[in-house]
């Protein structure tokens, strides 16, 4: 018969078997989200552990098929003082947006003609709120940043075409958006791919003189903006700064780096409400 010690058969209480051996680095958990330090019980990793992963893992999954409220979405900016517009790329559906990612690059058919009508004269700026791969991400956190890029907008008179709400759409929606509407710049706010920490992730894309057919290469990004990540105020604030240099250098993407947090040392007073 063998040694119940070595099939690691004993109570838990006698700490050893499978009996939660902590990490010497558990402290460090603390200070971040990351999965690190987990400790191990036996050859695998803690009940608790487990179960934290498949949590995360469940959440990610329906950040990405939780369908998207446009109305409320587009209500909620509307009441922001925003005009606002709903629009579709040509993936009619969630399967062939995640299986076709071209069709959530270009509008639906529809939609170029309701942009097509909007007519109006040309703004500086146009707006594009996509639900992207976390429509999570839209509902918790496109109208609290606009509250604070609202006041950026002000500060440098920036003119603002309507909002698009973009239903299955990439980033590069925001280019034929852009296009139609005679912007300048174009800035798309979009769900991020959620990760296992982070499901709730906006990114902010800017991209100068759009048209369709721009590169990856010709937008600025400003990622993980959330509560836990950068702050709607933070965010707000790098975003106007990239966007006044957009605007004067009549560029965007790898040739305009984001220098906006040298105006946070040296000095120089802090944006109102930084995070």
């Amino acid at each position: 018969m063998s040694d119940p010690a070595e099939d690691g058969d004993l109570p838990a209480d006698k700490g050893i078997g499978n009996a939660v051996i902590e990490d010497s680095w558990r402290r460090l958990a603390s200070i971040t989200p990351a999965r690190i330090a987990l400790g191990r019980a036996g050859t695998g990793l803690p009940t608790r552990e487990v179960l934290r992963f498949a949590l995360a893992h469940a959440q990610a999954r329906d950040a990405v098929h939780l369908p998207f409220d446009s109305a409320r979405v587009a209500a909620e900016i509307a009441a922001l003082g925003f005009e606002t517009v709903e629009v579709k790329s040509a993936a009619p559906a969630r399967d062939s947006y995640l299986r076709r990612p071209d069709l959530g690059r270009r509008l639906s058919e529809e939609s170029v003609g309701l942009l097509g009508e909007l007519g109006g004269a040309p703004a500086d700026i146009a707006i594009v709120v996509a639900d992207g791969l976390s429509s999570t991400a839209i509902h918790a956190q496109a109208v609290p940043f606009l509250t604070a890029f609202k006041a950026r907008i002000a500060e440098a008179g920036w003119s603002v075409g309507p909002v698009c709400v973009a239903s299955q759409a990439r980033v590069a929606l925001g280019d034929e958006v852009g296009e139609l509407l005679k912007a300048q710049a174009v800035i798309v706010l979009i769900g991020e791919r959620p990760g296992l920490s982070s499901p709730d992730s906006l990114g902010l894309y800017l991209t100068f003189a759009p048209r369709a057919g721009r590169s990856d290469a010709e937008r600025n990004c400003i990622s993980n903006v959330r509560g836990e990540g950068l702050s709607h105020d933070h965010a707000a604030f790098k975003l106007s700064w990239l966007l006044k240099e957009a605007l004067a250098r009549r560029l965007t993407g790898v040739a305009l780096k984001d220098e906006s947090d040298l105006l946070l040392i040296g000095g120089h007073p802090p944006p109102a409400r930084i995070g």
